[in-house]
């Protein structure tokens, strides 16, 4: 594929954007617009892909020569999805649900040409939480971090102090599964520029 070809990232995240700088890729960034809304029923591995897929067609379509990387983070507990808090309240319950306890965070990714996937897949990790007193929990809402992220905490922030162990990738509990989209892209023929060398 020819070197010129233009990568975008689906998506407005900054813990994205930095992992995939990490990668040496350079890349663009164009927010989907589309709006995470989980069918009834629909499984949470099943909803992330979704979700992604969705979300890099709708900039592909806009962009059809670029590559366009979609991905979507959710946190499953007690086979409940734990998206994004709606408020200090709900960020709270969230958290009170971790406390002391493993769950799964799906990150699933996809990649489109043309209005087409190429790839995609949802990535799991096992992230167990110590305990959590309650004024820790205070603490942590009152520093802001929660409020934009799956299961109201961030591994790369404050939030990651929290973890006891991560079993699988951190990058994909950061929001990229990295090592697989890196892997994927070059598959269909995009690398950093070291790799194609």
């Amino acid at each position: 594929m020819e070197d010129s070809i233009k990568l975008i990232l689906a998506s407005g995240s900054p813990r994205r954007r930095q992992l995939l700088s990490a990668a040496g890729m350079p890349f663009e960034v164009m927010e989907s617009g589309v709006a995470e809304i989980r069918t009834q029923g629909e499984p949470p591995r099943d909803y992330a892909l979704r979700m992604a897929t969705e979300k890099a067609r709708a900039v592909s379509r806009r962009v059809p020569d670029a590559i366009v990387i979609g991905a979507d983070t959710i946190v499953v507990c007690d086979d409940l999805i734990l998206e994004k808090p709606t408020s200090p309240d709900d960020a709270r319950r969230m958290l009170r649900m971790l406390s002391g306890r493993s769950h799964i965070v799906v990150t699933a990714f996809a990649i489109a040409r043309n209005a087409t996937i190429l790839a995609g897949e949802p990535v799991e990790s096992r992230v167990t939480f110590r305990a959590l007193t309650d004024s820790e929990i205070a603490e942590y809402l009152a520093t802001g971090e929660p409020f934009d992220k799956a299961g109201a905490y961030g591994i790369q922030g404050l939030g990651g102090g929290f973890i006891a162990s991560v079993d699988g990738s951190r990058d994909n509990v950061m929001g990229l599964p990295t090592e697989r989209v890196v892997a994927a892209l070059a598959r269909n023929g995009v690398g950093a520029p070291s790799a194609r060398r």
